[in-house]
């Protein structure tokens, strides 16, 4: 009988991310994660004017690289699933975190046609 292999949760590997890249920013109010529908992720760490506190970082939970096809079309936005913006505690008020993920991020129309 085969012995099955504990995986870690994708949540688990993004947390250890996030902290790490955290810890790396001291200027960071948050970090930005953005999930592909591959599994890939891209995340940096962003200050409380909406700029890049650290470099864009691109991952894979357990694996040695990205997938194939983030390294050739670097993660288009056309196969983004969801992204947010992590806040370190104390997070920015509401307004800011507005201002900061619409800067970041993008706006979203919700108006329908």
């Amino acid at each position: 009988m085969a012995a099955k292999k504990a995986q870690r949760p994708p949540e688990q590997g993004e947390k250890a991310m996030i902290e790490g890249i955290l810890e790396g920013s001291p200027d960071a109010v948050g970090v930005a994660v953005i999930r592909f529908d591959c599994g890939c992720r891209k995340m940096a760490a962003v200050d409380a004017a909406g700029e890049p506190a650290s470099k864009i970082i691109m991952y894979r939970d357990q694996a040695e690289s990205i997938c194939p096809q983030c390294k050739q079309d670097n993660g288009s936005y056309m196969r983004v699933i969801e992204q947010f913006i992590h806040w370190n505690p104390p997070a920015p008020d509401l307004a800011t975190r507005n201002d900061i993920s619409t800067k970041v991020l993008g706006s979203v129309d919700k108006q329908t046609n």
